[in-house]
């Protein structure tokens, strides 16, 4: 049951969730992998609507050139999950937040989603990347992928077994770089990503499936694009949903 200061912290939002809604989301845990830019945002805003526990990873210091769009630090030479765990707990103490100061790696993964039911993919690096959409299949866990680049963006959420999974979308990664970016653009990919959480905790509105997201922040236009599972995927392929469907 929620609390009488839980029900007027979230009185804005309860009209539309619902009270067993936002008590989902209490009950609910989310692994946000990144708190760069994107993880930044998405867990924000995650924190602010009530997810009664985020994960937020990520084995960076705090730099300055992060400071134009990484809104959950405040000072250079920091490690960054201190900083986000710091941040997101003053934000909302009423929830539990736990940030991990560890490389995402095939061999640190299955512990980092125990006790999660989605996981937010915040990264910058496709290699990691297929480690969360390998994890995400593994363990039934809906994914929330967001990619920025410039003022461009794009937003996909993977179920497994029901829709493509990422590498069905991206069998290659791309070149690395480190491509420019401008704060409000994390600000409308990390934005997205979060609603969509909130959508797939809740069971309030339509997801973004087997669509990936365009957003051209240059001509401010969305567009998307229709993706299909590939049956010759070698993360996916044949893989049904495990009985643990959020």
């Amino acid at each position: 049951m929620l609390t009488e200061a839980e029900v007027a912290r979230y009185s804005r939002q309860i009209p539309l969730l619902g009270i067993e809604g936002q008590e989902r989301l209490r009950r609910s845990g989310v692994l946000i992998a990144g708190a760069g830019g994107l993880g930044s945002v998405s867990s924000y805003y995650l924190a602010a609507a009530g997810v009664g526990r985020i994960r937020i990873v990520d084995s960076d210091i705090v730099d300055l050139s992060n400071l134009n769009r990484q809104i959950l630090h405040r000072i250079p030479g920091v490690r960054k999950a201190v900083s986000a765990e710091e941040t997101l707990r003053s934000l909302n103490p009423t929830i539990e937040v736990e940030g991990v100061d560890i490389c995402i790696s095939e061999s640190s993964i299955d512990d980092l989603v125990d006790d999660i039911d989605l996981i937010v993919d915040a990264m910058d690096s496709f290699e990691v990347r297929y480690i969360l959409n390998s994890a995400a299949l593994k363990h039934g866990l809906p994914l929330v992928h967001g990619a920025v680049s410039g003022l461009d963006g794009q937003v996909t959420t993977i179920i497994p077994g029901r829709t493509a999974c990422l590498r069905c979308v991206f069998p290659r990664p791309p070149p690395r770089d480190a491509p420019p970016v401008i704060g409000a653009t994390c600000g409308i990919i990390g934005s997205i990503q979060a609603t969509e959480a909130i959508k797939m905790l809740t069971g309030v509105g339509e997801l973004l499936l087997n669509r990936l997201l365009i957003w051209d922040g240059r001509c401010a236009q969305m567009d998307e694009i229709s993706i299909e599972r590939d049956a010759g995927c070698p993360d996916c392929n044949g893989r049904s949903m495990p009985d643990n469907e959020v």
